[in-house]
């Protein structure tokens, strides 16, 4: 960690603590929108891990989209993971990335997610795997199940990350400042569309 990432981080930690008490939605987008300016550099205290290695799995799937694939990066804060500006019609990928969990994007979205994906194009996700995070995690993962057992995609990787970043609370961990040097797990999921006429 850089001396300006480790000087940032207590003012880092506060204003992420800040955010999980906004549950008006149009104040929660006008904090968003104040912090946009220094989100980045917030993230980068945090050691942000998740739009790297979202990417990662993306581009190393095989049969991955082509180099000028038009990719959806769903709810994507400042776009560190945006490829394309999205344009009408459907997406070779779709990637969302850091909001699959409590009180950001619901489970019950991931079949649009699908539904906007053209057949055969891939749908890369990401959670958290911390403690605090389980009981999301368990339903998204059965969302997830549900989806493949219905033939509507297949999953290519599900691939768990202990470093995934800096956790911003104990109650994060679930375990304490020393569990995983300070850091909260993940998890990457990459799933391909079935083909016109399997499944879905």
């Amino acid at each position: 960690m850089t001396r300006e990432e480790a000087g940032r981080l207590p003012q880092v930690l506060a204003r992420i603590g800040a955010s999980h008490d906004i549950t008006d939605l149009a104040c929660k987008l006008r904090f968003y929108d104040s912090w946009a300016p220094e989100y980045d550099q917030d993230v980068a205290a945090l050691k942000y891990k998740e739009p790297c290695l979202a990417v990662e799995c993306l581009s190393g799937a095989p049969l991955g989209p082509p180099h000028d694939a038009l990719i959806l990066d769903v709810a994507c804060g400042t776009g560190l993971v945006a490829v394309e500006t999205p344009r009408a019609g459907t997406f070779d990928a779709v990637i969302i990335v850091g909001n699959l969990r409590e009180g950001q994007v619901p489970c019950s979205a991931i079949p649009e997610l699908l539904r906007v994906t053209k057949p055969g194009g891939l749908v890369c996700l990401t959670t958290r795997s911390n403690l605090s995070n389980l009981p999301y995690k368990e339903v998204l993962e059965a969302t997830l199940d549900s989806l493949e057992q219905a033939g509507a995609w297949e999953c290519l990787v599900a691939k768990p990350v202990e470093h995934w970043e800096l956790a911003t609370s104990e109650h994060k961990t679930g375990l304490g400042n020393c569990a995983n040097d300070g850091f909260i797990s993940g998890i990457v999921y990459l799933y391909r569309k079935q083909e016109r006429g399997q499944g879905h």
